[in-house]
């Protein structure tokens, strides 16, 4: 099993560097799936639960795939939206966007975190404010 983990390490760099810099980066929805299917094919390659180079190639495929999706993600923004997600504007001219809020789950605690962790001082000093298809929140300050 060590052997195997040895093994299922030095693949998964090479999967991850053939791949695409984001899978592991500022995550969207098509990157945590990736993320979270590629480490259970490769457990089971390591602990021997499915057959070492059949999770290997799976391995490879999914990867591939993923490569596939975010290229159609890029080229056909519909798609993007589709398999990414989009942005949500929160607050928009300085009002709060209540529905996106409600949609979003977001709090005006909430918000007020993302103004501190944008520098900014106050919720009266943000003009726009939108989450992110990653799930962070974005503060663009009033002139």
């Amino acid at each position: 099993m060590g052997l195997r983990a040895v093994i299922v390490f030095i693949a998964a760099l090479i999967i991850l560097r053939t791949g695409d810099r984001r899978v592991f980066g500022k995550n969207t929805a098509l990157d945590i799936v990736m993320g979270i299917v590629l480490g259970s094919v490769l457990s089971r390659a390591i602990t021997g639960n499915a057959p070492f180079g059949p999770a290997l190639f799976t391995s490879v495929v999914l990867m591939g795939l993923h490569r596939i999706t975010a290229y159609f993600a890029f080229h056909y923004p519909k798609f993007g939206k589709l398999v990414k997600g989009r942005e949500l504007q929160l607050i928009k001219n300085g009002q709060f966007q209540e529905d996106a809020l409600a949609q979003a789950k977001i709090t005006r605690n909430d918000l007020e975190e993302a103004t501190r962790q944008n520098s900014v001082e106050n919720l009266q000093q943000v003009k726009d404010a939108f989450i992110e298809r990653n799930g962070s929140i974005s503060i663009i300050k009033a002139d």
